[in-house]
C-alpha cells in the first residue's frame, strides 16, 4: 500500500524555514548531584538519519569534566560524580561504571566532532546525577526567506536497493511542497530561482528521470516514476541547506522468510578499474599509466572470480574510456551488485613510498596521508565538466551525505580481508586498512572498498606492475580475499559451504 509519510493527506506543505527552526532548537539541561547543580543550553545537531544529537565537547564543558577523546579515536571516556563513562563511536552500548546502557542511536562524529544522541541526556545522565531534567529551550522564530532569492546549487540522486534519494541543494533555505500523483512525484519549490530547466536520467527501475523547471514564484521538481512507489519521505539538512526526498519501493512479500527458503549467497559483484580515457591517473617515472595497469588487473580478477567462485562479475569499464565517478557506483546499484571493489595504483611525492593499502568510506580520514590519497582520487571530478571548480565545491558538501552508509561495518570487514590476502600473498609492505572520503565509493548500496595495489611513483613497484606475471599474482591475491569474504558471507547467511575457490 502506497503511503505518504508527510502528514494526513496526499498533498502536504513542508516549509523549509520551519524545518530550520526544528534543527536550530536547543535543549535546556538541569541536573543536581552530590557536588552541586548545573544548568545550561545544548544546541541540537541533526544528522542525515533524522536523529538529534548534542556536541559531546559542549556537554563536557557544561558538566565541568575533562574528557579523553579525539576525532581519530573510536573511544571516548570521562568521569562525572566519580563515575566513569565510556563511549564507542558508532556503537549503541555505553558503559557507566562498567555497566551497559543501550541507546537507540549510537554516538558518532559529525562535522569533525563527537556527538551523542538526545536520549543520552535522559538515559545516561540520570545514572550520574540524583536529578536530571531536560526540556526544550525557548528559541526565536527564524526569518522567512524572501521569495525567489535562493539559487539551486545542485540536483543529484542516488539509487539504493529499497529507495531512490533525490537531493536539492540551495544557496539558502527555501519552502517546498510535495504531491504524489501516482505516476510521478511533484515537489513545488517556493522561493527557489532557476535559470533554465534541467533533466537528469535515472532509470533505476523505480525512478525514470528528474525534471526541474522554473515556475511562477519558484521552481518545480518532477520525479517521473517507472515503478509503483511506496513511502515518500522528506527532510532538510543545513550547511549547506538541502532538501532530501526519498522515494521508496513498494515492500515485496517476504517469500523467503515465509517459506523458509534458502538465503541468497554472494553471487553478483562489480569490479571498478580506476580512471580511464583522458584521465590517466598516476603515471610512473617509466611511463606506466595507472589506467592501463588497473584495467589489466581488474580483468584478471574478474576471470578468476567468475571461473573459481561462480560469481557474476560486471565491470564498470572494459576499455580505455572515461567513466564519471558517480556513474561507477550508480552502475553497481543498477546491477544489484552485492560488493563493489575499485582497483587503483597509488602515487606519492616521496618516491620511496611503497606497499598496498585498502580503503573504505568515511567522512573522517584516518590520517593526513589517507586524506591526501582521497583528495588525489577525488580530483578526477574536475575532468567531468571541463575542470569545473564548482564541482569540487559541491564535492566537499556531499562527502558527509555519502558516508551515511548502512554497509560501513561490512565494508570495513571486506577491506581487512582483501588487505590481509594481498599483503600475505605478495609479501609486500602492509600500509593497512584506512578510511577516507572517496567519492567513487559514495552512494554504493553494498559493501564497497578501494584497493591501492602499489605506488607507480616508486621505480621498484612500477617495474613489478609492468610485469604480467606479477599482475597475475596481484589479481590472484585479490581474488583469494574475495573468496575468503564470500565464505564468511555465505556462512553468515546460512548458505551451504563448498571447498571450491579461485582457480
Amino acid at each position: 500500500m502506497r503511503s505518504l509519510l508527510l502528514g494526513w493527506s496526499l498533498t502536504v506543505l513542508l516549509v523549509g524555514f520551519l524545518s530550520t527552526e526544528a534543527e536550530a532548537r536547543s535543549l535546556l539541561l538541569v541536573a543536581e548531584g552530590r557536588q552541586g547543580s548545573l544548568r545550561g543550553e545544548l544546541p541540537v545537531i541533526h544528522g542525515e538519519d533524522g536523529a538529534g544529537y548534542v556536541s559531546l565537547d559542549r556537554l563536557a564543558r557544561l558538566l565541568g569534566v575533562r574528557p579523553t577523546w579525539s576525532r581519530k579515536s573510536s573511544i571516548a571516556t570521562f568521569a562525572v560524580q566519580a563515575k566513569s563513562v565510556r563511549l564507542t563511536r558508532d556503537r549503541s552500548k555505553v558503559l557507566v561504571q562498567g555497566k551497559p546502557v543501550t541507546l537507540r542511536t549510537p554516538p558518532r562524529i559529525l562535522s569533525g566532532g563527537w556527538v551523542v544522541p538526545e536520549e543520552f541526556l535522559t538515559r545516561v545522565l540520570p545514572k550520574l546525577y540524583a536529578s536530571v531534567r531536560v526540556a526544550r529551550a525557548e528559541t526565536k522564530p527564524p526569518v522567512k526567506p524572501a521569495a525567489a532569492s535562493v539559487a539551486l546549487e545542485d540536483l543529484r540522486f542516488r539509487s539504493y536497493p529499497s529507495f531512490t534519494r533525490v537531493v536539492l541543494e540551495g544557496s539558502g533555505p527555501f519552502a517546498f511542497q510535495i504531491e504524489d500523483r501516482g505516476g510521478e512525484v511533484r515537489v513545488r519549490l517556493s522561493g527557489l530561482s532557476l535559470s533554465a530547466p534541467r533533466l537528469e536520467e535515472v532509470g533505476d527501475g523505480l525512478v525514470k528521470e528528474l525534471r526541474v523547471a522554473p515556475l511562477r514564484g519558484g521552481a518545480e521538481l518532477r520525479v517521473i516514476l517507472e515503478g509503483a512507489p511506496g513511502e515518500i519521505k522528506a527532510m532538510t539538512l543545513q550547511d549547506p541547506y538541502r532538501v532530501m526526498v526519498d522515494v521508496h519501493r513498494t515492500r515485496e512479500p517476504a517469500a523467503r522468510e515465509a517459506t523458509g527458503g534458502p538465503a541468497e549467497p554472494l553471487r553478483r559483484i562489480v569490479l571498478d578499474a580506476g580512471h580511464g580515457g583522458h584521465d590517466p591517473g598516476a603515471v610512473g617515472p617509466g611511463g606506466l599509466q595507472e589506467k592501463d595497469v588497473v584495467l589489466d588487473v581488474t580483468k584478471r580478477v574478474a576471470r578468476l572470480v567468475e571461473g573459481g567462485l561462480g560469481i557474476k562479475v560486471a565491470l564498470s569499464r572494459t576499455g580505455d574510456y572515461f567513466v564519471p565517478l558517480r556513474d561507477r557506483t550508480q552502475f553497481a546499484n543498477k546491477e544489484r551488485a552485492q560488493l563493489f571493489v575499485s582497483i587503483h595504483a597509488n602515487a606519492h611525492r616521496d618516491s620511496v613510498s611503497e606497499g598496498v593499502e585498502t580503503y573504505f568510506l568515511s567522512s573522517e580520514a584516518t590520517d593526513n596521508e589517507a586524506r591526501q590519497v582521497a583528495a588525489l582520487e577525488n580530483g578526477v571530478i574536475q575532468l567531468e565538466t571541463g575542470n569545473s571548480r564548482a564541482n569540487m565545491d559541491i564535492l566537499k558538501t556531499i562527502l558527509w551525505d555519502l558516508a551515511q552508509s548502512e554497509f560501513q561495518v561490512e565494508s570495513g570487514q571486506l577491506a581487512e580481508t582483501v588487505q590481509d590476502s594481498v599483503t600475505r600473498s605478495l609479501r609486500i609492505a602492509n600500509r593497512g586498512v584506512k578510511q577516507a572520503g572517496f567519492y567513487v565509493l559514495g552512494g554504493a548500496a553494498m559493501p564497497a572498498v578501494l584497493v591501492e595495489i602499489g605506488f607507480l611513483t616508486n621505480r621498484k613497484e612500477e617495474r613489478r606492475l609492468m610485469d604480467s606475471q606479477y599482475r597475475e599474482r596481484v589479481a590472484r591475491a585479490i581474488s583469494a580475499g574475495l573468496a575468503e569474504y564470500k565464505g564468511r558471507y555465505d556462512q553468515k547467511m546460512g548458505v551451504p559451504q563448498t571447498a571450491e575457490g579461485p582457480r
